[in-house]
């Protein structure tokens, strides 16, 4: 005999459809969770366990990186100058004060003569090296490492090597560089090198051209094997010169790679400290904006001031990476 059941009411219809469209299907009786919670239960397997694997990172650059970059900006607005001051905010009276004092204008100046030595020095030599590399020389792989080698070494043991190469003593006492252009008969070339008023922080580029330059090898190098054989072989096959191959087809190729070695040596060279504290010291003839930091801090005991030349840095490399990022980003999204 069949059970009896009532049957349901239209209402009772649509109370139990709107049910079943908010739970993802008809009621389950063996207590399995319901297809919208299955479905964020697989989502959350697939992203947990990266956010877990990088969320100590995370912490660490917003607390390191970014916290300290808002705490020394609060430092740069105060008028903190001594070591017991309160944190009062002056209205940014300290980036406009700096300019008034006689040491910051040279620092400034000595920082873009330094920046520009040694950036275009660093890419001339590096795309030279790499030229030679590509052109298949003998001992490539000895080569490539010889040149490489500068760049495993800090700047702190390259300048302490460099300051007795470019010791500025007089003949009697000379040593270095001036030792060997006397030995050989080339006194003329001998000069103060760093000492000197006028070009001394283009001396003081010269180690770290002879540093990076390898780097900038390494990287003119993989953009010259990137560009196809088959584009060269077209060129000469079009009666194109070998330099016309390069200026016309494989330099144009290159200029991502020069645009990053460009945002690279420019970042390196507008904070460079260690090289210059191995050579000189805290000298005013070498003195530029990371030493201006260490003294206003160290020295004078002047937080606010020197918290104010941290903030000028790191606008002038926010100045240099933000468009190259930028433009990194679109690159890819035109891809």
């Amino acid at each position: 005999m069949t059970r009896w059941t009532p049957r349901r009411t239209g209402r009772t219809a649509r109370r139990t459809a709107r049910a079943q469209r908010r739970t993802g299907g008809p009621p389950h009786r063996t207590g399995r969770p319901p297809r919208q919670a299955r479905r964020s239960l697989r989502r959350a397997r697939r992203w947990l366990p990266g956010l877990l694997l990088v969320s100590p990172s995370i912490v660490a650059i917003g607390l390191f990186v970014y916290g300290l970059i808002f705490w020394n900006t609060r430092v740069a607005l105060s008028g903190k100058h001594d070591e017991v001051s309160p944190y009062k905010f002056d209205k940014g009276k300290n980036f406009v004060d700096l300019w008034d004092q006689p040491s910051w204008p040279g620092a400034v100046r000595h920082a873009l003569l330094f920046t520009a030595v040694f950036v275009l020095g660093a890419l001339l030599l590096g795309a030279f090296l790499a030229f030679l590399m590509d052109k298949g020389i003998r001992g490539e792989a000895s080569f490539r490492v010889i040149y490489l080698f500068p760049m495993a070494i800090s700047f702190i043991a390259s300048g302490v090597v460099w300051r007795w190469l470019m010791n500025p003593a007089p003949p009697e006492r000379a040593v270095g560089l001036n030792q060997l252009f006397g030995k050989v008969h080339l006194g003329s070339l001998a000069n103060d090198w760093w000492q000197n008023p006028d070009w001394g922080m283009a001396a003081m580029a010269l180690p770290a051209v002879w540093q990076m330059s390898g780097y900038v090898m390494a990287l003119y190098l993989a953009g010259f094997r990137s560009v196809p054989e088959e584009l060269r072989e077209a060129a000469r096959v079009d009666g194109a010169s070998e330099w016309k191959v390069y200026r016309y087809v494989v330099f144009p190729q290159l200029r991502p790679v020069t645009l990053s070695a460009l945002i690279i040596l420019g970042h390196i060279s507008l904070k460079v400290f260690d090289l210059i504290m191995a050579i000189a010291g805290k000298q005013i003839i070498t003195y530029v904006p990371a030493i201006a930091t260490y003294v206003e801090v160290f020295d004078r005991h002047d937080p606010a001031n020197g918290a104010t030349i941290a903030t000028y840095l790191l606008l002038a490399v926010a100045l240099l990476v933000i468009p190259y990022l930028v433009w990194s980003v679109r690159a890819e999204r035109t891809r």
